[in-house]
């Protein structure tokens, strides 16, 4: 269990640093309650990784050497592509085009919205903003894989705390940080993470 919840901690804290729900939480923080927006944002994931886990636990029912192998070719996959994206990135403090993508996503969504919020609009609306930007996310895929190998409870419990990490870093210091994380490092230390992650499951399947 302690393997899982480090694994689920490690590999979510670094992933998320720099995501596109990364600078959604610090650009909503900027204009409504941070408790607010961290309630919603952190509820989302918290649900999303909740989703993720029992997806993996309705695939461990599949022949284990099909999952074994499956876990190394995603970790490994998800790796290299991380090295290579890595290797294509200025060495500009964070990705404008993500910035872009969570700026066009929020304000779409105040559009929508009226102009004086309730604070059930705005942990709602945080919520559902991460919840469709976390869908599909390289994250959930590697929580998916990590909880069809893994004890299921270890991975929640460190998957949800990295998330909460991240949350509350985007929501109390996001503006000041954003400007100062290099999404190159941060792709680098997740592409390097992957494949450790690969080569500790193959080690342990053999």
């Amino acid at each position: 269990m302690l393997t899982a919840f480090t694994a689920g901690l490690l590999l979510i804290t670094v992933s998320e640093l720099g995501d596109k729900t990364f600078f959604i939480a610090v650009i909503l923080a900027m204009h409504h309650s941070r408790r607010l927006v961290f309630i919603g944002v952190t509820a989302a994931l918290a649900a999303m990784t909740i989703l993720s886990v029992l997806f993996g636990q309705a695939v461990s029912f599949l022949p284990k050497s099909y999952i074994h192998y499956a876990e190394i070719a995603l970790f490994i996959a998800f790796g290299l592509k991380l090295l290579y994206d890595a290797s294509k990135m200025s060495p500009a403090a964070c990705d404008t085009e993500v910035v872009e993508e969570a700026e066009a996503a929020v304000k779409k969504a105040d559009l929508d919205l009226p102009k004086q919020k309730t604070s059930l609009a705005i942990v709602i609306e945080a919520f559902v903003l991460t919840f469709m930007a976390e869908w599909g996310d390289r994250t959930q895929i590697a929580t998916i894989a990590l909880a069809a190998g893994n004890n299921p409870i270890g991975v929640t419990i460190g998957a949800i705390l990295g998330h909460a990490i991240c949350a509350a870093i985007a929501v109390i210091g996001g503006k000041m940080i954003a400007g100062r994380i290099s999404e190159r490092q941060l792709t680098l230390i997740g592409g390097c993470l992957f494949l450790v992650f690969g080569v500790v499951a193959a080690i342990e399947g053999a």
